[in-house]
């Protein structure tokens, strides 16, 4: 998969429709070492674009160029219809970040946290409770809403700070590894509140060191590594990338199985299971080819299984480094 900008989207006249994020030619050096080395990146609105990457290849710095906390030496990027160099407040009310550092005040309580960031926003008194009303209601964060934050679980901080982000009803969020720290449970919580602000047209750029989530919410994905992109594509389209997919034919039928095992050259056998494993990347165009196979000696497969490689296989294969995730990782805490 080419790690080019993605396609431009069109719209019904035939115009492109604008990306809600879209860089090209970004780059941001400290010192003598490179961090990003000139990535492009076009994210259509109301989608999920989540950047994978081992420590340290960039994910964090890029966040932070595009969510105007530090400057690129080089390079151009729209947020939201705004550019980024020349009107960086636009950006700034059209965008909400948030991640596994809370802002959250825990010697507050989670209602004076809504309102201080209803504050912030320059909200009436009014609109600032009717707000903070909604979205603690929106969060199930009601009944918690009186206590202070320090006593919520991390789950409902996680809650609470995202709640907090969308005060300014931003366009763009930036979740930069939202889930990390916690329980099983939060995170699919955690995955039902992103897919919803999803469906209300909000774009969400994610950075996650947990690939699975990547490969759960995200309509594409791109791999960074040594500051560049490695590859970008949809979860499928990567997995293609990598050897090792195959078809599974299994057979009851021994006679069945070794006719198919006799004619079918490239197939790995499992006589225990009368399994035969057929390389392919599990495209229509290679199903379809061995389905007429089948059909035209007349053989008949109990099971037909596809498999490829997972993300933790692109990843590695792509990084050359210890798959996000494990016991053994780190959290990011360098740029």
């Amino acid at each position: 998969m080419p790690s080019s900008v993605m396609p431009t989207s069109m719209q019904e006249d035939g115009h492109p429709s604008p990306a809600a994020l879209s860089a090209t030619g970004l780059r941001k050096s400290y010192g003598d070492k490179t961090v990003l080395d000139g990535i492009d990146l076009h994210i259509p609105a109301g989608s999920v674009f989540a950047l994978l990457g081992p420590n340290g290849a960039g994910k964090t710095t890029t966040v932070q160029i595009l969510s105007t906390l530090i400057s690129a030496d080089a390079g151009q990027a729209q947020v939201a219809g705004h550019d980024l160099a020349t009107a960086p407040q636009a950006v700034r009310a059209a965008i909400g970040v948030t991640g596994q550092f809370s802002a959250v005040d825990g010697l507050i309580t989670g209602e004076e946290n809504m309102l201080l960031m209803a504050d912030l926003h320059r909200l009436s008194k009014a609109e600032g409770r009717r707000v903070t009303a909604e979205l603690l209601a929106r969060f199930d964060l009601t009944d918690a809403a009186g206590r202070p934050a320090s006593t919520y679980s991390g789950g409902m901080k996680r809650r609470l700070d995202i709640a907090m982000t969308l005060v300014g009803s931003p366009r763009v969020i930036f979740l930069d590894e939202p889930t990390t720290g916690l329980d099983p449970r939060s995170r699919h919580n955690m995955w039902g509140i992103i897919r919803e602000l999803v469906s209300d047209g909000v774009t969400v750029f994610l950075t996650t060191q947990y690939l699975e989530e990547a490969d759960e919410l995200a309509d594409r994905i791109a791999v960074l590594n040594n500051g560049k992109i490695a590859a970008e594509g949809t979860a499928d389209e990567l997995k293609r990338l990598i050897p090792g997919g195959h078809v599974r034919l299994r057979f009851t039928d021994p006679a069945a199985y070794r006719s198919a095992a006799a004619a079918l050259s490239e197939t790995t056998r499992d006589d225990e299971s009368l399994a035969l494993h057929i390389p392919s990347d599990g495209t229509q165009r290679e199903l379809r080819s061995i389905l007429d196979w089948l059909d035209a000696a007349g053989v008949e497969a109990d099971e037909l299984t596809v498999h490829t490689p997972d993300l933790d296989d692109v990843f590695f294969a792509l990084t050359g480094g210890t798959v996000p995730g494990q016991p053994n990782q780190t959290k990011e805490d360098a740029r």
